[in-house]
């Protein structure tokens, strides 16, 4: 027996998630009577971690709601900057993200990442016992229960992808204090303490370094150096605050 019918109208920004039919506007749904608001969103194909406020007839929802016939349910996408809650803000990178994690760590940014394929339910569990924000291009991951907090990422493009995570999240950008390899800190190093990592033709051309104080690999600003100063200049200039008036 059929369900209430409700009608439904989902955000442009998150019409990728749903099937063809459903991207045209307003469409109607056929629910089953029983399944809250979030149970029908998430049915669609759309991850509770996309969904912003929801509204039913125009006024505020919470996803326990259970729609009744005839509503008119809107699922409109995340408010941006995305406020997470709880302090630091950070993060964690499923293994197609290893060029994303990189450059969040080169501004600063906390960014565990998975090197390898540890599996979906390992992932959810480290979010949430990290109590960090998952990052991922799988749908299907970001529907587990389990995570503390995710984000889909929107783009395959390491650039777009970076854009969009820092536009979201607004998270403190600190370029250059953490290691691109490992994540841990970075501290300020003379020659000679690190002279035992460097090559010859490193030594005798640089003066400048850092440590990272967990994996102790060795930073200086070579030849890959100006194509990193970009990344994060870019970053600056479109996603640091503006300086407060006399300041």
């Amino acid at each position: 027996m059929n369900g209430p019918e409700i009608h439904l109208e989902v955000a442009p920004e998150l019409r990728l998630f749903v099937t063809h039919e459903r991207r045209r506007g307003r469409t109607a749904v056929i629910t089953d009577g029983a399944s809250t608001l979030g149970h029908v969103v998430e049915s669609l194909g759309i991850p509770l971690t996309e969904a912003g406020q929801i509204l039913v007839d125009g006024r505020p929802a919470p996803v326990s709601h259970i729609p009744g016939d005839g509503e008119l349910v809107e699922v409109r996408a995340v408010e941006r900057p995305q406020h997470v809650p709880g302090a630091p803000l950070r993060f964690l990178l499923d293994v197609h993200l290893g060029t994303l994690a990189r450059r969040l760590r080169l501004l600063g940014v906390d960014a565990a990442y998975e090197s390898e394929d540890i599996g979906d339910p390992a992932l959810a569990t480290r979010s949430a016992d990290e109590r960090r924000v998952l990052l991922s291009r799988d749908r299907g991951l970001l529907h587990r229960r389990e995570i503390w907090a995710g984000a889909y990422v929107y783009s395959d493009r390491p650039e777009d992808q970076l854009r969009d995570v820092l536009g979201r999240f607004a998270p403190h950008l600190a370029p250059w204090t953490r290691c691109t390899a490992c994540n841990g800190p970075l501290r300020t190093a003379d020659k000679d303490s690190v002279s035992d990592h460097l090559e010859h033709g490193t030594r005798r051309s640089y003066d400048v370094f850092a440590q990272c104080t967990e994996c102790d690999r060795v930073y200086w600003r070579g030849a890959h150096h100006s194509h990193l100063e970009a990344i994060v200049t870019k970053a600056l200039h479109e996603f640091a605050p503006a300086p407060a008036d006399g300041a």
